[in-house]
């Protein structure tokens, strides 16, 4: 039996794993728990996410990527070998090739680290390409053509914006800011105004089930419950969507100001494009309600919300892998 390569969106809250000719096989959280005094992984994945904030002081759950880099070696090692592992995609005398997404702008040093550790993990040979440019193709964008198309990637970690012709990236940027720092916004947020504690993954559903960006666009609410700072107690207040967008105004600004940044960077000619084209949003952060509206009503281009925002990069991973012997020029020496 060969080896099947595969691909792999390492991201900062999730990691999403395409298997040629199967498809995307994987897509769990990017979490270990560790036994702290024995120093065993006890779980990863969806069973480690359970884990967070809920363990005992001997167990940590730890995210090893941060801001779309590794920031703990040996635990993302661990975990890549761990669903590398799961997939069974090893031949008997072969190793799978792999292809890896990072974000723009990381260092040679952070790109060194990557390809590392799908290496040490069980890879043979290991790419490295660019998020936005495989989230462009995973939404269904036609970069290989000599026209603009623009695609706004809003992670865990960072939020990578490019512009894309001829196959390859023509302005972009990449910050940090996205999906982990609106959930501590929110946290904080509730933290100042109603002294309560909540815990990230708290946060998190308050952002999905009633958050939005666009003032006015949704008006919800939502019971939650935390510990009161003065009292020391558990107590349960009532929070609306207007409060979250408050919360979140300031984060989401620099979201928009960074786009406005790379258009303002872009020949005229692709910019031209651009308008006819409009803007495509992937990433978990494009189901953040109201983004592609507020989006819109700022850069005064069109703004669209890919099919499937999640799963773009893993998508584009799996279309890379087709063509995988034509990239191997990129493979890093």
């Amino acid at each position: 039996m060969f080896a099947k390569d595969i691909g792999i969106d390492l991201g900062t809250a999730n990691v999403l794993i395409h298997v040629k000719g199967q498809g995307i096989v994987l897509n769990e959280p990017s979490v270990v728990a560790i036994e702290k005094t024995a120093n065993k992984v006890l779980a990863v994945g969806e069973e480690a996410r359970r884990m967070v904030g809920r363990t005992p002081g001997n167990i940590v759950a730890i995210r090893p990527l941060k801001d779309g880099v590794i920031a703990d070696f040996d635990v993302t090692e661990t975990m890549l070998r761990y669903f590398i592992y799961k997939l069974n995609v090893k031949g008997f005398l072969s190793k799978p090739r792999i292809l890896i997404c990072c974000p723009t702008n990381i260092t040679s040093v952070e790109q060194k680290a990557i390809r590392e550790a799908a290496e040490k993990s069980g890879g043979k040979n290991v790419y490295l390409e660019e998020e936005p440019k495989v989230a462009a193709i995973g939404a269904g964008m036609d970069i290989f053509q000599p026209s603009g198309n623009m695609v706004v990637d809003i992670g865990g970690g960072t939020t990578d914006i490019a512009v894309l012709s001829m196959g390859d990236i023509v302005t972009s940027s990449s910050i940090k800011m996205a999906g982990d720092k609106f959930d501590n916004e929110i946290l904080q947020y509730i933290k100042r105004e109603y002294k309560l504690l909540i815990g990230e993954r708290t946060a998190e559903n308050i952002k999905m089930n009633i958050g939005t960006v666009f003032p006015g666009a949704r008006n919800e609410e939502m019971d939650i419950r935390g510990r009161d700072m003065v009292s020391g107690l558990p107590r349960t207040i009532t929070i609306k969507s207007a409060e979250i967008e408050k919360a979140l105004r300031e984060s989401v600004s620099i979201i928009v100001h960074a786009t406005k940044n790379v258009l303002e960077k872009t020949p005229p000619e692709l910019s031209a494009d651009i308008i006819d084209r409009g803007v495509i949003l992937t990433g978990g952060g494009a189901l953040l309600h109201g983004i592609d509206q507020l989006l819109a009503e700022e850069i005064k281009v069109p703004v669209l919300v890919a099919e499937n925002p999640m799963s773009s990069v893993a998508i584009g991973t799996g279309i890379m892998l087709e063509n995988i012997d034509k990239i191997s020029r990129r493979k890093l020496v």
